[in-house]
């Protein structure tokens, strides 16, 4: 029997091949959008699993409480580590203090290259299971020690075996390599670190991190932590006992911050990172459970195609069901038929679908931004792609065949049957549907759009076009910073020349304890804190709103404050220059208030921020403004020359300001390039449901348009008469979809505070385009009706 169902399944897909081509073609790119989704999805959730205690790994966080509000922060003080071990080891498997990850130069011979890297405790090999080359997990016990990824060592050694050799770093610290590690997947959240060097050659040889650890400050926020909890215990437990840990450390003015300790586990790194007043917001996973749905809802409209087309052609095999039911087939077999029919449908869907995957995978993976597998030798795929094809087969088979069986054989043998306008209806319904679920994704993806262009056109307060910075990663830049910048001078290279201790387009920096006349006393103030040069302002070119800028002329500005715009209003100040700000001992007369400078996240409000003069423990970054009147390659030639010269053993690097500005949206971009190409793929699939109903409405009304055009109507007429219920039922879609897309990309608006409002405009469009491409789409069969020979139509039928 089944060989029997299978048999006329294929007769009838021949048989009828327009309608089996846009069956066929709508699943096969419905599946392909499921499996890309689907692949994509199980990407983002496994992230962090090339880490086999993943499940027991956590990074130790910190809320504060400032002003009302409470700011959730990942970094620690130093003596953070030392004391969970001490009063808590019990609950560890693993306690890893850890620096941030920065670039640094490796050097071997008159090889120089620049890396990023960590210092790290000895138990970070073990508790982040580093699969070892060369060497063991244990490489880090020694203090001169460093453990290379595979990359990394080639890049070094080549085919020599690089154990036992010496590395230099930061051109200070002669290393042994003790081991070497397999490169790190892009799926881990450690992916960028190229070594390893011990935590205690850190806090041995850096001045200021020797200082945190032998006068241990609890209020200095400048490290990182992380942890594997013991196997008898949970996150839960231990943020119970640790949470108070820094609270019951600081000093009675400190409290007020109401600091709390917890630990962030690393199975939510990555989609789970963004905080709100101390609440967990989520963060990327919101972007997992969008393609989740837009996957969801793409499949749907192409079952949503097979039922439409099936049940519109169901006409044509109503007198094979009435002989059928004459013969002695009951409902139950007419129904497997139909359901079997679908089903093969369904997987020959599957079967284009995979080989469109596999051809546009990498593209897909440019796109993306991923390194996404094949997964050929994973059974639950395999097993899940079955069971997928036997469930999309029965739900858009269901209708049709529940619908086709209930055909009475004598009206359909008398040719009395007719189609009830509970069927036209139906099919009417899921037109509507389908179009509203593309109106709602073209208004999303247009309001992405806008919000990206919106947050790119965001006054930066300050012009980065020709501005350049280096990251200052040695000691060899100490003291010469004036000869530097009048050599570049000199020889026109540049504008200006200043140093920092952030980059435009961050803050690392924050202090407390600051304080004002008129100021609350219970009221902790924080600041980002930017440490600069005299020339600073000149090189980015800020703008002063009110008061000077930093001038050599006055030796008092050594200790004076600007402060940005941001900092006034939350100050509460009237006036600001002259007033004093206190910071501990000392007082900082503010001589300045610049235009918010925008160096964190384009979508956030701008820090309040200080501004003040050091030229010697926070020089971290080197900003350099080319000179317009040369080509950039000229002036940066000349800048590689003055810098080669002066400091020869730093490797010359630099970034664009612009360029590491791009990369906020990176991100967003590559969110918005996904929803667009998905919300086209949708629009393809509804279109070729409407090209098969226009096809078969022409084709049923074959008679009747050829005795119009014997009456003398036009072709414009016939195309008005055929085309007003698609384009009317459009019109109903996208009354619906207006008020949902409206809601939900609100919705979504709202976690970002510098956003657009969304305009009428975003509707109108996404509707004109619905409209414009149903009638196309419609139009063609239409007019190819409308302009056939009537008297072929009237001869025969």
């Amino acid at each position: 029997m089944l060989k029997n169902y299978l048999k006329i399944a294929w007769r009838n897909l021949k048989r009828n091949k327009g309608y089996s081509v846009i069956n066929i073609g709508g699943l096969a790119v419905g599946i392909m959008v499921v499996m890309l989704i689907g692949l994509w999805i199980t990407a983002e959730l496994s992230f962090n699993t090339y880490h086999n205690n993943y499940e027991r790994i956590a990074q130790v966080w910190q809320h504060q409480t400032n002003s009302g509000k409470r700011v959730t922060q990942n970094s620690i003080p130093a003596p953070m580590g030392p004391e969970l071990e001490n009063s808590f080891g019990g609950n560890f498997e693993h306690v890893v203090m850890s620096s941030f990850t920065w670039e640094h130069i490796l050097s071997k011979d008159d090889k120089k290259l620049t890396e990023k890297g960590n210092y790290m405790d000895v138990g970070a090999p073990e508790m982040l299971s580093l699969k070892m080359l060369q060497g063991s997990r244990d490489g880090l016990k020694k203090l001169n020690s460093i453990l290379l990824s595979e990359s990394l060592a080639n890049s070094f050694f080549g085919n020599q075996d690089p154990i036992g050799k010496v590395v230099e770093v930061d051109n200070e610290l002669n290393v042994v390599v003790t081991g070497v590690y397999e490169d790190l997947p892009i799926s881990s959240e450690f992916s960028d670190i190229m070594f390893i060097a011990p935590w205690k050659l850190y806090t041995s040889s850096v001045d200021w991190v020797k200082s945190a650890i032998e006068n241990p400050r609890w209020d200095d926020n400048s490290y990182q932590l992380y942890v594997q909890v013991a196997a008898n215990t949970n996150f839960e437990t231990v943020n119970r006992k640790i949470k108070n840990i820094k609270y019951d450390k600081l000093d009675a003015s400190q409290k007020a911050l109401k600091t709390e300790i917890f630990l962030h586990p690393m199975a939510d790194w990555h989609l789970k990172s963004s905080w709100k007043n101390g609440v967990q917001t989520g963060g990327f996973i919101r972007y997992v459970w969008l393609f989740g749905i837009i996957g969801f809802f793409i499949l749907l409209l192409a079952c949503v195609n097979f039922m439409n087309l099936s049940t519109a052609n169901s006409v044509k095999r109503n007198i094979e069901i009435g002989i059928r039911k004459s013969l002695g087939s009951n409902k139950g077999q007419l129904v497997n038929q139909f359901l079997s029919e679908s089903i093969v449908v369904v997987f020959i869907s599957f079967c284009v679908a995979l080989l469109m995957v596999l051809i546009v995978l990498p593209f897909f993976n440019q796109l993306a931004g991923k390194q996404i597998v094949f997964p050929y030798n994973n059974f639950v795929f395999w097993l899940i792609c079955l069971s997928s094809i036997l469930l999309v087969g029965l739900l858009a088979g269901s209708y049709p065949a529940l619908y086709l069986s209930s055909f009475k054989p004598v009206k359909v043998l008398k040719g009395s049957f007719k189609a009830g306008r509970s069927v036209s209806a139906f099919r009417k319904v899921l037109v509507v549907w389908q179009f509203t679920v593309s109106v709602i994704l073209i208004v999303g993806t247009i309001v992405v759009r806008e919000q990206i262009e919106h947050s790119k056109e965001r006054p930066l307060g300050y012009d980065k076009e020709g501005l350049i910075i280096m990251e200052i990663s040695t000691s060899d830049y100490e003291g010469k910073y004036n000869l530097l910048r009048n050599e570049l001078k000199n020889r026109n290279a540049i504008v200006e020349m200043s140093e920092s201790s952030s980059p435009l387009t961050a803050a690392f920096n924050s202090n407390d304890g600051f304080s004002w006349e008129g100021k609350d006393p219970g009221f902790n103030a924080e600041f980002a804190n930017f440490y600069i040069t005299h020339d600073y302002g000149k090189t980015v070119d800020w703008e002063i709103v009110e008061g000077r800028d930093f001038s050599r002329e006055f030796s008092t500005d050594s200790t004076a404050y600007i402060i940005n715009e941001a900092a006034v209003k939350y100050m509460g100040l009237e006036n600001p220059v002259g007033k004093i700000i206190k910071w501990g001992n000392s007082e900082h007369k503010i001589i300045g208030v610049v235009r918010n400078m925008l160096s964190e996240s384009p979508y956030e409000s701008v820090k309040h921020a200080i501004y003040m003069i050091d030229y010697v423990y926070n020089a971290n970054y080197i900003e350099l403004k080319l000179n317009p009147d040369k080509s950039a390659s000229e002036a940066l030639a000349i800048v590689k020359d003055v810098f080669t010269e002066y400091v020869p053993a730093v490797p010359f690097e630099y970034q664009f300001v612009n360029q590491n500005y791009a990369k906020k949206f990176a991100e967003m971009e590559r969110i918005g390039k996904l929803s667009g190409i998905f919300s086209l793929l949708a629009i393809f699939i509804s279109c070729l449901g409407l090209i098969g109903l226009a096809s078969f409405m022409a084709e049923q009304r074959t008679k009747e348009i050829g005795i119009r055009k014997v009456l003398g109507a036009s072709v414009m007429n016939l195309w008005a008469m055929l085309s007003k219920d698609f384009i009317g039922l459009v019109l109903i879609s996208v009354l619906v979809a207006t008020p949902i897309a409206w809601y939900f990309m609100g919705q979504w608006l709202e976690s970002y505070a510098y956003r657009i409002e969304i305009s009428w405009w975003i509707f109108a469009i996404a509707g004109m385009s619905a409209f414009i491409i149903t009638v196309l789409t419609v139009s063609f069969q239409v007019i190819r009706a409308a302009i056939s020979d009537p008297v072929k139509s009237l001869r025969t039928e």
